[in-house]
């Protein structure tokens, strides 16, 4: 939830400042007509009494835009809304805005630019901060404008537009660009400094200055020269209407940055695939060459992205509130990632008492309400998630009639939401071009928050309902307000004119924004992540049950990008973003400038590990991959807590049970009797989930289907594989390891899988080896198992530079590529009661054994936990970098390097089994 935010009131009279900036009170509406969609439908104009978008002093506020914008659907909720949307009166220009690297705030002079690379821990060590602070600020001479408005945007550019009657500017920045561009007119290009700038680079139209510590390059039209009075820096543009700058990894890298200096980014588009098991995305930037014939451009990496790109990158890095940027020279980028699955419920199991079970769901399907006196939109729609979950659970065990009286509920109470003119109804607003329910809560109304949070419940619920009942969710009938629903919240429309693209999911960042009007120092901000997953989650089996393969592939994006998101911004699963100084695994809240170990409403630090767990359903199940995170989280927070959790102990028992299944068991059976489900779970769904997962195992995220809509839950080594078909036809579900499932038409099947089933890679072949003690690579399988240690990182962060390696080596070895393989592998390691030693691997090839090797891949660190035993490593993590090529071996040699990346301590990687093992893409 994105609960709503205040500040005093300016000492400037409210009429003045939104006169001065063309807002006035939106008409009184005439009234109202309803749109119909389908069997339902939505009304035009607000109910009565009732408050659309307003400043923080409850005035009507309108879009802030220009003349060239104005019919564009804004898209809110995003990292740089401010310019388009005024909270507060005394604010015509905007608030701070967190690109990364860079920072930027618009003000009657042009626009302040800042590249924080220092963080500040405040609130008693609750939050880290790389808070915006100008380094300079990017104008014209005598430029002095009312305001800024917005005046272009694309899938993470925004161009701002500043006007005084006598001059104009716009800039066009971004996220991951290191450059601002600017177009002006009426005066020259003038850079004001926060201080006094030392020069270190003077080459006429190319100037390199250093201030409060950071280096910046300054480029004018050819023919220019910059002057540097005191903190005053300006050039003549000479006719033309451009100049740029950009901020430097280091001084020596001016001549690179200089060669797009004005290759000017016009748009920025994201596009995107999920085909077998495999998500993948491609991020493209338009440009246009202002002088020469340069196209290129630079765009710096988030580590979400670089960790899952195998696109050659610089050496250049930069600091940001998300961990290092990795700079890449080039237009586009791809990522790629597999698939995160999403089930309508977990599969039957033998640990689940039926009897038990049928008890709890009947406390719920014959409570007196079952909606818990819910009426606006959030709580309406927590408990329709509530019950959605116990649908299939019901279905699964044997009781139609429960079953079906969920349904009926669920359906009741979407339809008189669906209906336009009763007590609860949507309404579309033309200036903002948006869809709000009333009644509204948390904001969603009057600053536009949070309508991915609360509209991913109705999503949800339509498309359980849409499993059992196909008439009830076509266009003709319900579904076409379910539709308008996710138009409003996820549109993947570039083109409509009614909704924005994607309105809260920011492409680049990779996860979805909270507020609506982003009007805070901090920038922007996302509590619950999970309920912004379970917004995609509701895409994936919406599109999966209605045949809308579109939405199904964009849930799968949205999921398996955030997700990844969630891992290293929320969780920090591999210790490599959170400041050293914040003394927190988690945190509750993700900022623009870093992020809180907080909430809205309270400091329980049960509500702060849990809100971006909940809602625990079939698309929670991606947080497993990160086990030891998990784990990390919870052991937080019970020493936060005093304790283990007492007030949302269902929703961290569901949390704890994705990485150690027994043990979450034991808490339930310990302590099941006394407790209050927290509002969006029951009594029965929880029993469910965690007596299935304690049976079957929990989820192996290194295993995907071919269908977004499987999964893998693996218990002492044994897998158990589940899909469910959607279709009218049964199919053949394939996995990543080769094991196959049948499942029959509209249906979920359960087992141990056929044609395969084993991690891959197989040792029985000739292009995979097997660990052996003594530093060989082989291809015998009749070998002792045994174990070597892995030496300490002695304190040091050995990330990506092998350090006291234990090596492996295969020579002599013959190869022809094999056309779409990769290297893969399969090791167990074990850290003991030390946690986060990350062993680490790089394979390397010798394609012709003189001793150079041409290859070497290296992959992400593995987060080991603090627990005995041994763990599984593969492939899977990604790779952190490639240099070189493949070629056919004659002769060469393949070597495995093994270390601990992290802290200080030894760790043990097994050798001798099938979970040693090396495959190589070579037949």
């Amino acid at each position: 939830m994105q609960a709503s935010f205040s500040r005093p009131a300016a000492a400037t009279v409210l009429a003045i400042a939104l006169a001065a900036v063309g807002l006035v009170p939106a008409a009184t509406p005439a009234a109202a007509a309803t749109v119909p969609a389908g069997s339902g439908s939505y009304s035009d104009a607000r109910p009565a009494g009732t408050s659309g978008p307003t400043t923080n002093t409850g005035a009507p506020v309108t879009p802030k835009l220009t003349a060239a914008a104005r019919d564009k659907p804004v898209p809110t909720n995003d990292w740089w809304t401010s310019l388009a949307y005024q909270r507060y009166g005394d604010n015509p220009y905007s608030t701070p805005m967190y690109g990364h690297p860079l920072t930027y705030q618009a003000t009657s002079g042009g626009l302040e630019v800042g590249y924080p690379t220092t963080p500040a821990v405040v609130g008693d060590g609750r939050q880290y901060e790389y808070a915006h602070k100008a380094d300079l600020t990017v104008g014209l001479n005598g430029l002095n404008s009312p305001d800024t408005k917005a005046d272009a945007w694309s899938d993470w550019t925004v161009t701002p537009y500043w006007s005084d009657g006598a001059r104009t500017l716009r800039t066009t920045i971004g996220h991951g660009m290191p450059f601002v561009y600017a177009k002006g007119s009426g005066g020259d290009a003038r850079i004001t400094t926060a201080g006094t700038p030392t020069v270190f680079a003077d080459n006429g139209n190319v100037l390199g200055i250093t201030v409060a510590g950071h280096h910046y390059a300054l480029f004018a039209p050819t023919g220019s020269d910059w002057t540097v009075s005191g903190s005053a820096i300006t050039a003549g543009l000479g006719g033309k209407d451009y100049f740029s700058l950009a901020v430097l990894p280091s001084t020596d890298a001016l001549a690179t940055y200089r060669k797009y200096a004005f290759s000017f980014v016009t748009g920025s588009q994201v596009s995107w695939e999920s085909t077998g098991g495999t998500v993948k995305a491609t991020y493209s930037l338009t440009t246009e060459a202002k002088e020469g014939t340069e196209r290129g451009t630079l765009q710096a990496l988030y580590r979400h992205q670089w960790l899952h790109t195998s696109d050659a990158l610089t050496p250049y890095t930069y600091v940001s509130p998300r961990g290092t940027m990795k700079v890449r020279e080039s237009a586009s980028f791809t990522t790629s990632q597999k698939n995160s699955g999403v089930l309508p419920a977990l599969p039957a199991s033998s640990g689940v008492d039926k009897a038990r079970l049928t008890g709890y769901l009947n406390e719920v399907a014959n409570a007196s309400d079952p909606f818990s006196g819910a009426t606006d939109t959030y709580w309406t729609g927590k408990a329709l998630g509530r019950l959605a979950q116990l649908v299939p659970v019901a279905d699964q065990i044997g009781q139609p009639g429960i079953r079906d009286k969920l349904l009926g509920l669920m359906k009741g109470r979407l339809q008189e939401w669906f209906t336009a003119g009763g007590a609860s109804e949507f309404s579309y607003d033309k200036d903002w071009k948006t869809l709000t329910g009333y009644p509204a809560s948390y904001g969603s109304d009057t600053e536009l928050n949070d309508h991915h949070f609360h509209y991913s419940y109705y999503v949800y619920a339509a498309a359980i309902v849409a499993q059992y009942d196909q008439a009830w969710a076509a266009d003709s009938a319900w579904g076409t307000m379910v539709k308008t629903l996710v138009r409003d919240a996820a549109n993947p429309s570039r083109t409509d004119s009614a909704y924005p693209f994607l309105r809260g999911f920011d492409v680049y960042a990779g996860h979805s924004w909270a507020s609506g009007h982003q009007g805070f120092a901090a920038g922007n901000n996302q509590e619950s992540s999970s309920e912004s997953i379970n917004l995609s989650a509701g895409l994936v089996l919406w599109g999966a049950a209605t045949g809308d393969t579109a939405l199904r592939d964009l849930g799968s994006y949205l999921l398996t990008t955030e997700s990844e998101a969630i891992t290293q911004y929320w969780f920090d699963a591999g210790q490599q973003v959170f400041p050293s100084s914040f003394g927190h695994d988690t945190v509750g809240m993700v900022w623009g400038s870093g992020g809180a170990y907080s909430t809205w409403w309270t400091a329980n630090p049960e509500e702060i590990h849990g809100i971006n767990v909940l809602p625990v359903t079939g698309g929670s199940l991606h947080l497993a991959r990160e086990k030891a995170a998990i784990k990390r989280n919870i052991a937080e927070m019970e020493r936060e807590n005093g304790g283990p959790a007492v007030e949302w102990r269902d929703l961290l028992w569901e949390f704890e049970s994705l990485a150690d299944p027994a043990a979450a068991k034991a808490k339930w059976d310990a302590g099941n009797a006394g407790y209050s489900p927290e509002q969006g779970e029951s009594r029965a769904h929880t029993y469910h989930w965690i007596a299935t997962l304690d049976s079957l195992g929990a989820p192996d995220l290194t295993v995907s289907g071919n269908i977004p809509t499987s999964a893998v839950l693996v218990k002492n080594g044994v897998r158990t594989y589940t899909a469910h078909n959607h279709g009218s036809t049964a199919r053949t579900v394939t996995f990543s390891d080769g094991a196959t499932l049948s499942v029959p038409a509209r249906s979920t099947a359960t087992g141990t899988g056929t044609g395969g089933g084993d991690p891959d890679p197989d040792p029985s072949t000739g292009n995979t080896f097997r660990l052996k003690s003594g530093g060989v690579l082989t291809t015998a399988t009749d070998g002792a198992a045994g174990a070597d240690t892995l030496a300490s990182a002695d304190g040091v962060n050995r990330d990506g530079t092998p350090y006291k390696p234990t090596v492996y080596e295969a020579r002599n070895v013959d190869g022809a590529l094999a056309a779409g393989a990769s290297t893969t592998f399969r090791l167990r390691v074990d850290a003991g009661t030390t946690v986060g030693l990350a062993p680490q691997v790089r394979v390397s090839y010798d394609l012709t054994g003189d001793g150079s090797f041409d290859r070497a891949e290296t992959f992400r660190y593995f987060a080991t936990d603090p627990v005995t035993g041994w763990e599984e490593y593969t492939q899977a993590v990604g790779t952190k970098s490639v240099t070189g090529s493949l070629g056919t071996l004659r002769g060469g040699t393949v070597r495995l390097e093994i270390w601990n990346a992290l802290n200080s301590g030894t760790s043990k990687v097994q050798t001798g089994t099938d979970g040693a093992v090396l495959k190589i893409p070579y037949a």
